[in-house]
Formats: structure tokens, C-alpha cells, sequence
């Protein structure tokens, strides 16, 4: 494996560190741009660090000056105006250009399952997604028209030890050692897909360089797949609650009492998902799940526990899950 030039763009956040650690450890020489403000994941002493706004085209530019490397992998666009800028600031400038979009772009709800790079991208519910694919078709269209060597890759939900799966993080958590009943949307049993960023960094990291990625479309989950239920259990069980109280509202109840969770519940994980990842296993073979949930669960638990500046419970929050469980047990 020769050694490339990879730039981060991001590479502080749950789903990016991970991959700058394991390319620094393969060898590769790698930059990371962001605002060089995390102190919960911090970079590896090998790893350059470039201050910018990555939002800001002026500041992204005078950082960057006309520097050019192997791989740029953009973790810190959502929009296809800052897409846009993208292909203006790297066009001649990189071999390859890596997006980084949201499985939350394919059809929502599924029509069959697994999905694949091959179902239609369409999430009528969430405008980030909306947004995400709009940022796709900008670079189809780039690498159609004009060769920009872009690759997109559709991470779905991907955690590390700091992001709780759960629709109420840290506050489910406090409710369930203190007895209190946890909303779970649904019924419990849909199937939901979750990754570890050390997972995600073997795929993702195996893609960059690789001359049969450019021009294509990549998911990079896991096959791992639990319920809901079973999600929530395992965080108790690592929580020490061996039998916590979960209360079933339909999510479309729950969107509505908490309008600020709603299009991602409603437009994302109230929907089994599941997804087939052998197009990215033709290229990197080494990739799959290695840590499943319970495993998972437990790292997280021994994280906050030894950070109780994150045991934040929102209490706007945990009335509205105080009204919703009683709402549902009174019917």
C-alpha cells in the first residue's frame, strides 16, 4: 500500500475520528481542517492540523492555499452550495474527493429490503436529506459532465462511545436507574442498523486511494441489526438495570409532542433498515461489524460514567416522555 496524501475536512466528529486515526496508522500522511475545538476526541500526534471554518470559503481557501493532495474526504458539507464551492476549490487539485452523505437519502420508507447503492434516493420527511441528495446530484452531474473525481459514501447511523443510540441519550439513561418508564417509538421490534465508527473507519479509510471508488456510490454500514427493544435493553444492562420499563407510542405521536426529534425519527428510524454491503466489500474485504450494540452499550456506559459533566438530563425532554408513557399506559 503506497502512501497518500489525505485531507479531513472535519475529522474531530463521531463518525470522522476513528477514520483519521486508523489512515495515520496505515501510514498515510494525513491534514485535518476544522475549528480545532474538540477536547473529547483529539488527534493523533502525527496528524497535521489546519484551523479554518470549514464553512467558510475565504478562511478554507487562505488555509489551504494551493496545497494539493490525494484524497479530500468532506465530512462538513450539507448543503450543495457548499458542495458547489467544493468542485471550484479541488478540481485539478485531488485525485479523488469523497462525500460524505447519509443512508437517511434513500427511500424512505423502503420498499424492499436490504437496501442497496441501487434504491431510489427519496426522504420526503427530513429536509437534511433532502438536502444531502441534492448534494449527490450536484456531483453526478460533476463527475458526468466534467470528470470531477468525486465518490459518495451513505454512513447510516454510526456511533462511538460519547452518542447514545436512543431517541433521548442521556436522558433515557437517568430514567431508567432512576425506574422511570423509557419511550421507544414503534412497537419495539423494527429492525435498525447500527455501526461503530472503528467498524466504519476499515471501510471508509479502504475506499480512499482506490482508483475503482472514484465515480461511485458506497453505504458503509454494518450487518448488524437489532430491534429497538433490544437496543434499549443493552443500554440498561450496561447502565445496571436489568429490567427496565419500555413503554411503546407510535412515532408518529412522539413527532408530534417533540416536533425537534420528529423528522429524524419520522423520517428515518422509525423504519426497519437493514442493508446488503457487498459493493463495498468488493473493494474492501476486510470490512464488517466486529463490535455489535452490547458490546457498544457497555463502552458508552463506562465513558459517561466517567464523565459526569455529560450526564446532562434535558428537562423538557424527560417531561414530555413523562406525559407520552402516561398517555400510552391510561389507553
Amino acid at each position: 500500500m503506497s502512501s497518500k496524501s489525505i485531507l479531513f475536512i472535519g475529522g474531530s466528529g463521531i463518525i470522522s475520528h476513528a477514520s483519521v486515526a486508523r489512515a495515520a496508522r496505515l501510514g498515510h500522511r494525513v491534514t485535518v481542517l476544522n475549528r480545532g475545538l474538540s477536547s473529547t476526541r483529539r488527534l493523533p500526534a502525527d496528524v497535521e492540523n489546519l484551523v479554518a471554518d470549514a464553512s467558510d470559503a475565504g478562511a478554507v481557501a487562505e488555509a489551504l492555499g494551493g496545497r494539493e493532495f490525494d484524497v479530500v474526504a468532506q465530512f462538513r458539507a450539507f448543503g450543495p452550495e457548499h458542495v458547489a464551492r467544493d468542485v471550484a476549490q479541488f478540481a485539478g487539485r485531488t485525485g479523488q474527493y469523497v462525500f460524505i452523505s447519509s443512508a437517511s437519502a434513500y427511500q424512505t420508507p423502503p420498499s424492499r429490503l436490504p437496501v442497496r447503492e441501487s434504491t431510489p434516493l427519496r426522504n420526503p420527511f427530513w429536509q437534511y436529506s433532502r438536502d444531502k441528495i441534492a448534494c449527490e446530484d450536484l456531483l453526478v452531474r460533476e463527475y458526468r459532465d466534467n470528470g470531477f473525481p468525486a465518490t459518495i459514501v451513505r454512513p447510516s447511523h454510526t456511533y462511538d462511545r460519547t452518542l447514545l443510540p436512543t431517541s433521548g441519550g442521556w436522558t433515557d439513561v437517568a430514567r431508567m436507574r432512576t425506574g422511570k418508564p423509557v419511550v421507544v417509538h414503534g412497537d419495539g421490534t423494527s429492525l435498525w442498523t447500527l455501526t461503530h465508527t472503528e467498524d466504519f473507519a476499515v471501510g471508509f479509510v479502504g475506499l480512499l486511494g482506490h482508483p475503482l471508488a472514484v465515480g461511485d456510490t458506497f453505504h458503509i454500514t454494518g450487518t448488524h441489526a437489532p430491534t429497538w427493544d433490544q437496543i434499549y435493553t443493552w443500554l440498561a444492562e450496561a447502565a445496571g438495570v436489568p429490567s427496565p420499563d419500555l413503554v411503546h407510542v407510535a412515532s408518529e405521536t412522539i413527532a408530534r409532542v417533540l416536533p425537534e426529534i420528529g423528522p429524524g425519527l419520522v423520517g428515518d428510524k422509525a423504519h426497519s433498515l437493514v442493508f446488503d454491503i457487498s459493493k463495498v466489500r468488493t473493494l474492501v474485504p476486510e470490512f464488517g461489524t466486529t463490535i455489535t450494540y452490547d458490546i457498544g452499550a457497555a463502552e458508552q456506559m463506562s465513558w459517561f460514567d466517567a464523565h459526569p459533566e455529560a450526564q446532562v438530563v434535558d428537562a423538557g425532554l424527560d417531561a414530555a416522555f413523562d406525559r407520552l408513557a402516561g398517555h400510552a399506559r391510561a389507553l
